[in-house]
């Protein structure tokens, strides 16, 4: 299990029947990276996972 593995399990138990736009994701990953600019190039690499998830096969 890594380290982050935590936080996503965090998430998933306290907000995993909300239903939230993609809107109010790219608002909050701002806002996270406005207060935390030493994570930008990880939300950078998320976000762009996310966008990208269906176009790309991420196979190791």
């Amino acid at each position: 299990m890594y380290f982050t593995d935590r936080g996503i399990e965090e998430l998933e138990s306290r907000r995993g029947e909300e239903e939230v736009s993609l809107a109010w994701l790219a608002d909050k990953l701002r806002r996270f990276v406005d207060a935390n600019p030493e994570f930008e190039t990880a939300v950078e690499r998320l976000a762009t996972y996310l966008a990208r998830d269906d176009e790309d096969d991420f196979e190791d």
